[in-house]
């Protein structure tokens, strides 16, 4: 019996250690745990978000698919940040490894562990600018607009650069 494949957007970032080699393995991992890589964005780098004092962060999106179900996937996610050695809790900590679910299908999700669409992927252009290589006609489900035109009226001011 083949299983369904369902289509999910995630964002990879780090800004602790070996940003590149990071990333990199959070991709082989994340292959290895039968989440199958379809398309990846350049990488870029961005001053962290929100808060100061931290390194820049490498940023990346990747469209995967995967028969895995949103919570299943996360908690794979989480599993393989930790088996990288993130060991940082909290939103806004430096970290060698960070894995969002920034889309899974068209699904909207709000819970406790678990907000889909990633309830600031409209707002942060280092969500925006590498989600715009691969999915900018891709629509928000909750917003009803493109990847491409959440970017054009984003006020997040803050530099994108291509790595």
């Amino acid at each position: 019996m083949i299983s369904k494949r369902y289509t999910a957007y995630l964002l990879l970032g780090s800004n602790l250690g070996d940003r590149h080699g990071f990333l990199r393995s959070a991709i082989v991992a994340i292959e290895a745990a039968g989440i199958t890589l379809e398309d990846q964005s350049a990488i870029y780098e961005t001053a962290p978000w929100g808060v100061e004092g931290q390194g820049a962060y490498l940023n990346m999106a990747i469209r995967c698919s995967t028969s895995l179900y949103p919570f299943g996937l996360m908690r794979a996610l989480q599993g393989i940040e930790n088996s990288l050695g993130r060991n940082t809790k909290g939103d806004m900590a430096p970290r060698v490894i960070d894995i969002d679910i920034l889309f899974f299908e068209d699904w909207q999700i709000v819970s406790p562990e678990l907000i889909i669409p990633h309830p600031r992927l409209h707002i942060r252009k280092f969500t925006l600018v590498p989600l715009s290589d691969i999915a900018k006609d891709v629509q928000h489900p909750a917003l009803g607009k493109s990847i491409e035109q959440l970017l054009e009226v984003c006020e997040d001011d803050s530099e994108v650069s291509k790595k």
